[in-house]
């Protein structure tokens, strides 16, 4: 639980660095969210959340 509120953090301040940059648009901004929201009530969150906990697993063990 710890791992996956940081990793929402730091993507939220990766998005809101951009949009201050202007790298990113408000529009292109909304896509990702939403695309974000949409994908964690799919059937690929359990895969993607296995994903990001195996590939801190093996971060932690270098």
């Amino acid at each position: 639980m710890a791992i996956t509120v940081s990793l929402v953090v730091l993507f939220g301040l990766v998005m809101f660095f951009l949009l201050r940059s202007k790298t990113l648009g408000w529009g292109s901004a909304f896509v990702a969210v939403m695309f974000g929201f949409f994908l964690a009530s799919t059937g690929a969150s359990d895969p993607i959340n296995q994903l990001t906990h195996a590939v801190i697993d093996a971060a932690s063990k270098l």
